[in-house]
């Protein structure tokens, strides 16, 4: 690989490969947080889920298959301008840019929920039938927040500005303000409460369409996955999202990311260990 040069070293995610140009799969890290609205720390998310996945083992009993003949490589965190959100925006997005052009399946790692935008922009340039599928507490379909354009509450306002009409897939959504609840009806599909159960049932219309997959660690119950800015009771289980997963291999999967885990609240590392482990079903699936 021609290195990006504002990717810096790391320790990589459990079982990752160090050559690039054989690598389908690129885990990235994307540590921004700057336009948070309740907890900030979601930019050390990525080194923890890299750090507590090696308390688990490359061969998953869900899928009977391990990380050990999978094509992944990760080539660590971009080195992000603190503060700066457009700049940081844009590097990301370059980041992107490469990764797809490359050929590969770009895998960020957030970050605040905002770092979708940029990927899902170059994704759906490459992919124009793109359809990005939403797990998520928060609607994030505001048009601004105080203010703002550019925030995690707006991301899949601005997402939904990229891809053709309907082509997002919300689940788990409990939280928002009416306005986008009424956005939602127009523009995408929303799915409010739960997540398991529609996600399976719309599952078989999504195959072969080219899918990116934004997960919000939130969707999942703060019981289960505490560690994260802004937790939203009423969630679902590991085990439901863990099932979910389980199902990505069966779509055409061109970009992914997990967004949102927040060591600072997660002293346990529950929130960071159960990441760690929905990247190693995600990587097994679709690898």
């Amino acid at each position: 690989m021609k290195e990006l040069d504002f990717v810096s070293g790391h320790n990589g995610f459990l079982g990752a490969k160090e050559d690039y140009n054989r690598a389908k799969i690129v885990i990235i890290g994307a540590p921004m947080d700057f336009t948070v609205s309740f907890r900030p720390g979601t930019r050390f998310g990525p080194e923890r889920i890299r750090s507590v996945s090696y308390g688990l083992e490359t061969y998953s009993v869900y899928a009977d298959d391990a990380l050990d003949d999978k094509s992944f490589c990760d080539i660590g965190d971009i080195e992000l301008p603190f503060g700066n959100v457009k700049k940081s925006l844009d590097m990301i997005e370059e980041a992107a840019n490469k990764i797809l052009n490359d050929g590969k399946i770009p895998f960020f790692l957030g970050g605040e929920h905002l770092v979708t935008y940029p990927i899902v922009k170059k994704v759906a340039e490459k992919y124009p039938d793109l359809v990005v599928l939403h797990f998520d507490a928060h609607a994030d379909l505001r048009d601004t927040f105080f203010g703002e354009k550019l925030s995690h509450a707006t991301v899949l306002r601005r997402v939904s500005e990229q891809v053709k009409n309907k082509h997002i897939f919300q689940f788990g959504i409990r939280s928002g303000v009416k306005e986008e609840f009424l956005y939602a009806q127009q523009h995408t599909n929303m799915y409010p409460l739960e997540v398991k159960t529609p996600f399976l049932q719309v599952l078989d219309s999504l195959k072969g369409k080219p899918v990116y997959i934004t997960l919000d660690i939130d969707a999942v119950d703060p019981a289960f996955a505490p560690g994260t800015g802004t937790p939203e009771p009423g969630g679902c289980t590991s085990c439901d999202i863990l099932e979910v997963v389980a199902s990505f291999g069966k779509l055409n999967v061109v970009g992914i990311d997990l967004v949102e885990v927040s060591p600072a609240s997660d002293l346990s590392d529950r929130t960071a260990l159960l990441a760690a482990k929905i990247v190693r079903e995600t990587i097994i699936g679709i690898g």
